[in-house]
């Protein structure tokens, strides 16, 4: 199963090797990273592969999530699912 993971916030130090750090703990493979920064902001947008992980996918939102608020940051991971049936209408 892949899932697009983005993440948005004011840039800092370490954000990408915080994100990617918490996906390797997860077994989650990163396949493709594209990121900016956009004045003083960061965007990251990954596609990932989550079928070597051994928790549920609402565990990664969870813990993407807690990261996020640990370091001022938005992370939010989407099913590649619902992209493909977004193009399907």
């Amino acid at each position: 199963m892949k899932a697009i993971v983005s993440v948005v916030g004011k840039d800092k130090r370490g954000i990408i090797a915080r994100v990617s750090g918490a996906l390797f703990e997860m077994d989650v493979n990163v396949e493709d990273i594209s990121q900016t920064l956009m004045q003083d902001y960061f965007t990251m947008i990954m596609m990932v592969d989550l079928s070597e992980s051994k928790l549920k996918f609402i565990e990664i939102s969870d813990r993407l999530n807690e990261l996020g608020k640990e370091i001022g940051v938005e992370i939010r991971i989407q099913s590649e699912a619902i992209f493909q049936t977004m193009h399907k209408i």
